[in-house]
């Protein structure tokens, strides 16, 4: 990468190394442009150029682009065999060899006697061009042994290749030939005409049969293409959701969504229709040979040498290309994991302003992509050129030998002239495999790695229906001898020889720092993973011995980080029922209980508040509502199917503590008769726990209750001290606990309030003051805002923009299309050297030595032509396949920096889903390469020879060529209609790919969330469905289309009848001679030909045009919020002064939901102001429009009095630090993440890392790591806690020594301890800044400089902590709910 801050080289990771270097001028630093003019600049040179990437690939880091690691031959070789047996099951996936039979090995019997009927459609289709040779060979002897008078004959000359001199034998019907060359028969007029016009019907017949049986193969063989490529996008789907979850930790999203998309594509393209026109040619093939065999065996046997020559390199270049496109393929799945994990991030990646840093490490994954891609256009381009030479060297084999034999009187003309045109179709046959034997080749590299997935036996498989079930659960959970590691991190022991007994029915708190196993043993009992030693036992059975499906439906998990699906609320919390009786309720019962569950949950007040209730969409990963409406959501779906067991891994910690204090109630009235394990920092939620487990590094350290616990004053007595709310002494902490013991319980009071829809006339009365403020300030806004129709592009546009983005490659352009002009050229002088030829044989009895001279000086321009056009060839299809490869990367290159510099408004339409980029990703540049290369090659010589031959028909006969010429319109508009309904076709087709692409995406990504929900099947249903209504929407469209290439290839059969029929009248009055015919004829016809290869790439065409106007608009897409622009004022200090001035806000993405309704806080240079309230009122959007992510509607945001809409967005975005409520690391090494934190990447020195990595209270921990701070995170930080994540993410935001920090929920996935560090390493931190911090858990924010209480997008209370403790209001109820004491 040339401009990337990471530029270290990529460690050697697979099993071979390639040290040849690319065959490519890599040294030259592109400059690309983008719409706005900014110039951005990558080095195609990279060291990664030449390794080789398998699925033993390690993710390279996000932060900085080298490889995770160094991958060992077995990472698992330094454990007990039986220890390494149990975590390579989990991880491992054994290779699958696909052949070509195998991408149909999901066809059922319908669809094999379909495909079976569609074979034999084709290959009657590729029949009836051999028999047109015949026909030929007829039609020619009739002109070649036929004349009058006025032809100018005399007894001893021949004129025109006829002979003048006839036997007085009659003519014998048919199409009989002659052995007597002396003395040919004169026809009659009446009966020549009779003659000609029987096979000229011929042709038409033949024309009529070529239509039928194209029609019929290229319909079955597309729409079964499209329904057996679906049903392998639900067996991967079906198979990737049953794996296992130590699996995932080593795949990622985004390889997962490219193989599900693009890849599938590439197997659906190489069995349907690329098949369909190979059969075709392999039928005409073979067909061919036949024919010329029944000839005449001898010649058509020394012929057969050059087409063995040819399918002889076939074969073995077809080999070379297999494993470079499996190699081009499995780099890019990497990548698109990369883009994937980077996407979903994007306000992460926005607000650290590394952009460009993530999109170089993304380049070198297309580098990978682009060496291997372009050895294998170079494999593809030899074998082309040493194709086309075999097949003129079969011209001038032909010939020479065909005259030898003439002259020998061993064959007789009509004989060598079948041999020759049969050869001569074989030989062309053979040529024009190799640009469908690409896209087969590539397909069978595809499906090796789809296949394996689909055959992969996951170690613990959610879909198996064996193991047992119990008739009844109890819910007692024992935990015996247990010793677990992940597999993804073997050389770190997670837990050691664990002991605990959790009795039926009653509640367990797991408290104890980050790290310490307590996530790994809900884990273990949802049966995510195996552990290496010991059982886990459920009311005395090993859960191992049970239904893992069965199993999971008996728990409800409520994860730290609360997962949402993109669709409604209702729909959200009802995938809660999944597996049990309500499944198939009614959908009026179903609701009763979801609303049930959602007043439970402390969900019902806000869901009723929005426009659309609970049939209001979430949006993708649930981003329309805040982190404690997501939690709420999910705490209803856990408790809707009343579980026997109920996990709950921080299932409170997102939300504010009025919601935390009603939900907590709830959640323990649900706990009754059940077994419930809780996970907890805030330790205010488990008090009441009939049992509170201390854990530290995998090990029990405490046991006991509450109070139990705190007279021993061990850990977790310093725990509970580390929450406690200071400044409140012992006697203000009794008045608040008398007052509180003084009236009905606070908790009960809300529940009572949520039940009775108390709040009816309070919200009643915002709603209309909100109304009022909204038509006023908000609406107008709105309705001034005018809604942007993408511009259509036309076909003449989008070809200008794609020449543009290639400008740097217009040489190699330059050079592939003089070639392919030069190559088209070849066919008009084909058809002079094959006329000639053919008047040649006419001397054959009489002056054979003059024949044989005439004909062996052009069997010598064929065999020169071999040459020329072998090496014009070579070098059309390398020159062409270098231009489409740089062009494809710097397609996913731009496209991605593109995506990057929109804004956040962009990513929350539906449309701009996480899954549907990837896939746009891989897609559409797939679809530009899929017109380039060999195929664009083909198509720009096929312009040629069409344009070249009807220039020479046109002046060597022009009254036969205007006649033939009058067909051609009616084979060019057929292939523009198909050309051009394939193209809408293809766009409609790209939505619903793009729809369905990110249902998979976003149940790959919630992986755990699903399986713990048990909806696999669910899933699959919902993309079986999706994938059952693209095939209807396909079929009417494939059918045209067929129909279409039908008459493109039956027309060519009429142009031939009708030039036979007209010629003949012609040659017959001596007006033109049989050498001018047969030039007109050749010509004319190989034009035809060829023009109906062009519109046999309609599909690629129609492909390329819309993935070129989507990528046209993507890159002319100029985002409100523009990071690119440079426009703006640049603050040189900025003392950090925050204010927001009566700012009204709604998300772009839902206009109907007023967020902020008059903001205004002001916050001065080093203050810390903390941000509290309910759920949803505002907080979190507070902080997305300091960092400039939205606009507001009405109002300002100002810095240091500056608007900052006004300012230079990444020069200001400098100054901020945010750190999320839910932590985003990127799969690389701890160092690599914090390092990404700093402005100045390069130039960070370890004494830094170290330093901050202290301050976040992250140092200790990493430093007891094997690898320290190389230790990688994986994918999205899969490989480390919540807590561990999260004061990464905290390091990464202190190194950047920002003016103004944000901190969005910072500690609320610490323990106490840990908080306590870093809280106040935070508080040391914000010395001299100024501190924005919004959070739930009020110790953490207790010593603020001042507090904001929100309530309904305002601020209802401000000021200290104290002095809001004195008023007595709402943040008073709040203090008093998180109050910690011992229990009576």
């Amino acid at each position: 990468m040339g401009s990337g801050l990471f530029s270290k080289k990529q460690e050697t990771v697979s099993e071979e190394k390639v040290t040849a270097s690319a065959t490519t001028t890599d040294n030259e630093t592109n400059s690309i442009s983008s719409s706005d003019g900014k110039t951005s600049n990558y080095d195609y040179s990279s060291s990664d150029e030449g390794k080789l990437v398998d699925e033993t690939t390690p993710l390279k880091s996000a932060a900085n682009g080298k490889a995770d690691s160094k991958v060992t031959v077995d990472e698992f070789s330094t454990l007990p065999e039986h220890d390494a047996n149990i975590l390579r099951e989990q991880v491992e996936v054994p290779p699958f060899k696909a052949t070509f039979f195998t991408l149909y090995r999901f066809a059922n019997g319908s669809d094999r006697f379909l495909l079976l009927v569609s074979f034999i459609s084709n290959c009657a289709s590729g029949v009836m061009r051999p028999l047109m040779s015949v026909v030929f060979g007829n039609v020619t002897q009739i002109f070649t042994e036929t004349g009058n008078g006025s032809l100018m004959y005399d007894d001893e000359h021949y004129y025109n290749g006829t002979y003048s001199k006839y036997n007085e034998s009659d003519y014998e019907a048919g199409f009989s030939n002659y052995t007597d060359y002396e003395q040919p028969q004169m026809l009659s007029d009446e009966e020549f005409n009779s003659r000609v016009s029987t096979l000229a019907l011929y042709f038409v017949y033949l024309g009529i049969a070529d239509i039928v049986f194209t029609f019929i193969g290229t319909f079955l063989l597309m729409d079964r293409g499209e329904v057996l490529a679906a049903r392998i996008r639900e067996k991967y789907l079906q198979a990737t959701l049953r794996q296992n979850i130590g699996y995932f930790d080593k795949l990622g999203t985004g390889e997962i969504t490219t193989r599900i998309s693009a890849d599938t594509t590439l197997v659906q393209e190489g069995m349907s229709d690329k098949i369909g026109q190979t059969t075709v040619v392999l039928a005409t093939f073979l067909s061919a040979i036949i024919i010329a065999f029944a000839r005449s065996a001898k010649l058509t046997a020394i012929l057969l040498s050059v087409i063995f020559m040819i399918m002889f390199t076939m074969a073995m270049a077809s080999k070379g290309m297999i494993k470079c496109f499996r190699m081009s393929l499995t780099g890019y799945s990497v990548g698109g994991t990369l883009a994937e994990e980077v996407i979903s991030s994007v306000r992460n990646v926005q607000a650290f302003g590394v952009q460009d840093i993530l999109a170089g490490q993304y380049d070198e994954y297309l580098i990978i992509t682009e060496k291997w891609g372009l050895r294998a256009g170079f494999a593809l381009g030899g074998m082309v050129g040493i194709m086309w030479f075999g097949v003129y060297c079969n011209y001038s084999l032909s010939l020479w030998q065909g005259s030898r034999y003439l002259a020998s009187r061993e064959l007789e003309v009509g004989n060598v002239i079948s041999v020759l045109m049969a050869m001569m179709m074989a030989a062309f046959c053979a040529s024009n495999i190799a640009p469908n034997l690409k896209n087969i080749t590539t397909a069978i590299a595809a499906a090796s790695k789809i296949f394996a997935t689909i055959d992969r036996q996951s170690a613990i498989d959610s879909s198996s229906s064996t193991g047992a079930t119990l008739d009844s659960v109890e819910g007692k959970i024992e935990l015996k001898n247990v010793r677990f590691i992940y597999p993804s991190r073997p050389d770190v022991t997670i837990l050691r020889d664990y002991n605990l007994t959790i009795p039926a029915g009653s509640t367990v708190a797991l408290v104890g720092s980050s790290g310490s196993g307590k996530s790994t043993i809900i884990g273990l009992i949802e049966r995510f993973y195996k552990p290496l030693g010991g059982n886990i036992l459920l009311d005395g059975h090993d859960i191992n011995n049970l239904n893992v499906k069965w199993l999971r439906r008996q728990i409800s998990l409520v994860s730290q980080e609360p997962v949402l699906f993109s669709c409604s609320i209702f729909e959200n919390v009802a995938y809660g029922l999944i597996g049990t009786k309500y499944e198939s309720a009614s959908d009026i019962e179903k609701r009763e209980l979801v609303n049930a569950a959602c007043e439970q949950a402390n969900a019902l007040s806000f869901i009723e508040k929005l426009p659309a209730g609970f049939d209001t969409d979430v949006g993708e990963r649930g981003f329309l509502l805040s982190g404690g409406q997501k939690q709420r959501i999910a705490i209803a779906r856990a408790i809707v199917s009343n579980p026997k067991i109920l996990l709950l891994d921080e299932a409170t910690s997102a939300l504010d503590t009025k919601s935390e204090g009603v939900v907590q109630d709830a959640l323990d009235k649900a706990a009754k008769n059940r077994t419930t394990i809780v996970i907890a920092h805030r330790l205010s939620t488990i008090r009441d726990a009939d049992l509170i487990v201390v854990m530290s590094k995998g090990k029990i350290v405490e046991m006991g209750t509450h109070n139990e616990l705190l007279s021993q004053e061990g850990e977790y007595f310093g725990l509970v001290e580390a929450q406690q709310i200071s400044k409140m002494k012992d006697e203000k902490r009794a008045a608040l606990m008398g007052v509180a013991s003084g009236v009905p319980d606070e908790d009960e009071k809300l529940i009572e309030m949520v039940k009775m829809n108390t709040e009816k006339n309070d919200l009643t009365l915002a709603r209309t003051k909100t109304a009022a403020s909204i038509r006023s300030v908000s609406s107008v806004v709105l309705a001034a805002k005018e809604e942007q129709v993408p511009k259509q592009s036309s076909l003449i546009e989008l070809i200008a923009f794609i020449l543009k983005l290639s400008t740097p490659e217009h040489g190699w352009m330059l050079v592939g299309g003089l070639s392919a002009f030069a190559n088209g050229l070849a066919y008009p002088a084909t058809s002079i050297f094959y006329s000639s030829c053919i008047s040649a044989f006419g001397y054959a009895t009489t002056d054979p030595n003059s024949m044989r001279q005439t004909v062996n000086m052009f069997a010598g321009l064929f065999f020169m032509l071999a040459i020329v056009q072998g090496i014009l060839f070579t070098i059309t299809n390398a020159a062409l396949a270098y231009v489409a490869q740089r062009l494809v990367r710097r397609i996913r290159y731009m496209s991605f920096r593109q995506m990057l510099r929109q804004d956040i408004a962009f990513f929350d339409r539906d449309e701009n889903s996480t899954g549907a980029l990837t896939s746009t990703l891989s897609r559409d540049a797939q679809a530009v390469e899929g017109l380039s290369g060999a195929t664009l090659g083909q198509i720009l010589n096929a312009g040629v020879n069409v344009i070249g031959g009807f220039i020479l028909s046109f002046i060597v006969s022009p009254k036969i060529a205007i006649v033939c010429a009058a067909c051609v319109p009616a084979l060019v508009l057929t292939g523009y209609f198909r050309f051009s309904m394939q193209a809408r076709f293809e766009d409609s087709i790209k939505k619903t790919h793009g729809k369905s692409a990110a249902q998979a995406c976003e149940a790959a990504a919630a992986i755990r969330t699903v399986v713990s929900l048990t909806r696999e099947d669910d899933v699959y249903k919902t993309y079986h469905e999706a994938l059952e209504s693209q095939i209807k929407v396909a079929r009417p469209a494939t059918g045209v289309s067929a129909i279409l290439y039908g008459l493109c290839q039956g027309i060519g059969y009429f142009t031939m009848a009708l030039a036979f029929w007209w010629g003949s009248r012609f040659i017959r009055s001596g007006e033109y001679t049989v050498t001018q015919f047969f030039i007109t004829f050749v010509a004319m016809i190989m034009g035809a030909q060829s023009a109906g290869i062009v519109f046999a790439f309609a599909p690629d065409m129609g492909k390329a045009q819309s993935a070129t106007a989507s990528i046209k608009r993507l890159m002319e897409s100029v985002p409100e919020i523009d990071a690119w622009s440079g426009e703006g004022e640049v603050l040189k200090d900025v003392e950090g002064d925050i204010e927001f001035r009566d700012v009204h806000f709604r998300y772009p993405s839902r206009p109907g939901v007023p967020v902020l309704r008059g903001l205004n806080i002001t916050v001065r240079k080093g203050q810390y102001a903390a941000l509290v309230g309910m759920s949803g009122c505002g907080k979190s959007t507070t902080i997305a429009l300091i960092e400039s992510f939205y606009r507001p509607l009405a109002g300002q945001v100002l810095i240091d009095g500056h608007d900052v809409s006004e300012l230079e967005i990444t020069s200001y975005r400098s100054h901020l630090a945010m750190v999320q409520q839910e932590p985003v690391l990127y799969a690389g090494s701890i160092r690599d993440n914090i390092k990404l934190g700093s402005l100045d990447p390069e130039n960070v020195t370890d004494e830094e890392i170290y330093e901050t990595a202290k301050q976040a209270n992250i140092h200790d921990f990493v430093s007891s790591l094997p690898d320290g701070y190389n230790t990688l995170c994986g994918s999205k930080g899969v490989l480390l806690s919540g807590g561990q994540k999260q004061r990464i993410a905290i390091a990464r935001a202190l190194i950047r020594r920002p003016k103004v920090l944000l901190l969005d929920e910072a500690t609320s996935a610490l323990d106490s301890e840990s908080e306590k560090v870093v809280q106040a390493a935070l508080d040391v931190a914000a010395k001299g800044r100024t501190t924005i911090a919004v959070a739930h858990r009020l110790s953490t924010i207790q010593n603020a400089d001042v507090i904001y209480v929100f309530d309904g997008g305002r601020v209802c209370e401000m000021g200290t902590h104290q002095e809001l403790l004195a008023k007595g209001g709402k943040y008073f109820e709040l203090v008093q709910m998180q109050a910690l004491e011992r229990t009576d």
